[in-house]
């Protein structure tokens, strides 16, 4: 016997596969064959064994095949190769075949700290192999329901003993859910599948932009409230499309009902100006902040402002204002003083 050969190298507990065994003449005449066959242990032959071999000239090779499925747990198993020899008796030898049912693993490389309904979230899978033997055709497919991905599944092909690699996914979740990261991959012919579970869990994302008005002002014009403030950016993402506008109790009026102020880059600032009525008796009303990441999904926040400290305000039905008439005192006082004056040069 020249070779043995097991494909795949090393089986899982149930897979089907082939042993290959090489034999050779190396007399320097014909050997005439009777059957040959393939005893179980640890696997199970498959097939039929060879009842009929015939003649091997000298010098010449013949090789036998035998289709194979483990039968048995994990470990190393001996099945023996047997060839009749007819005239010279019987050639035997034990073919080693090792059987591992290792899986392939799987893990979650990078993930956002939390998910939000409707917001696409990046997600990098990586898959090792830990078998003694190569895999090939490794894949993943994300599996579940209630969310929308990108791709639709991943291929990374052939790993190597202890090799690894790593796909790419646009997970946009409608609900919380679990999202099943199935690797499958084959051993020889056999298909197998490894399955990771993601929860998925809203909370709230460290990163997403966080608007903050700061520094408002109120001032009453003509019966129309006017605040004016800057609202900053905070958090580590773009807040896109961000609008302002007065909140209930309060009705927004022209010239600035809405303020539009764009988008707001991770610390970017911007002035805001609305104008609003309100009842009167009312002492409080909400600044109301609209904005959008970069997938379009909606966030609204609130702050708010007091409209009792007010700057700039006219006195209503005052008359004259105050300045004016500090100024006509004086006028007044000087004129005293110098007819006084007047007076008394006469005298």
């Amino acid at each position: 016997m020249t070779s043995v050969a097991v494909d795949p190298a090393v089986l899982m507990p149930g897979d089907e596969g082939t042993i290959t065994v090489a034999v050779q003449n190396t007399g320097p005449s014909t050997v005439q064959l009777g059957g040959a066959r393939l005893y179980e242990d640890g696997v199970v032959p498959t097939g039929e064994p060879y009842p009929s071999v015939g003649d091997i000239g000298a010098g010449l090779n013949r090789t036998f095949t035998f289709a194979v499925r483990a039968d048995a747990p994990n470990g190393t198993y001996y099945p023996r190769f047997s060839l009749d020899l007819r005239e010279n008796g019987t050639l035997s030898h034990p073919v080693p075949v090792r059987v591992d049912g290792t899986p392939l693993s799987a893990s979650v490389l990078e993930k956002p700290d939390a998910f939000a309904a409707g917001r696409t979230a990046d997600l990098t899978v990586l898959v090792g192999n830990p078998r003694p033997n190569a895999a090939s055709a490794v894949q993943v497919v994300p599996k579940g329901t209630n969310f929308t991905v990108t791709p639709s599944s991943a291929f990374i092909g052939g790993l190597a003993p202890d090799g690894s690699g790593t796909v790419a996914f646009n997970l946009t979740p409608a609900a919380e859910t679990n999202v099943t990261f199935q690797v499958v991959w084959r051993n020889g012919i056999n298909t197998h599948t490894a399955d990771l579970v993601l929860p998925v869990a809203f909370g709230e994302d460290k990163r997403q932009a966080d608007p903050v008005i700061t520094n408002v002002e109120v001032a009453m014009e003509g019966g129309i409230y006017r605040a004016t403030g800057d609202v900053m950016n905070a958090g580590l993402e773009p807040a896109r499309s961000v609008l302002i506008t007065p909140g209930a109790p309060a009705t927004p009026t022209d010239p600035f009902r809405v303020y539009v102020v764009g988008t707001l880059d991770p610390d970017d600032i911007s002035s805001f100006e609305v104008t609003f009525k309100a009842d009167a008796g009312t002492t409080e009303i909400p600044l109301v902040v609209e904005y959008r990441d970069d997938d379009g999904n909606l966030y609204t926040a609130a702050r708010p402002i007091s409209l009792e400290n007010r700057t700039g305000e006219e006195t209503p039905d005052a008359g004259v204002p105050v300045p004016a008439v500090v100024v006509g005192v004086l006028v007044i006082a000087a004129a005293l003083a110098v007819l006084w004056y007047v007076r008394r040069r006469r005298r």
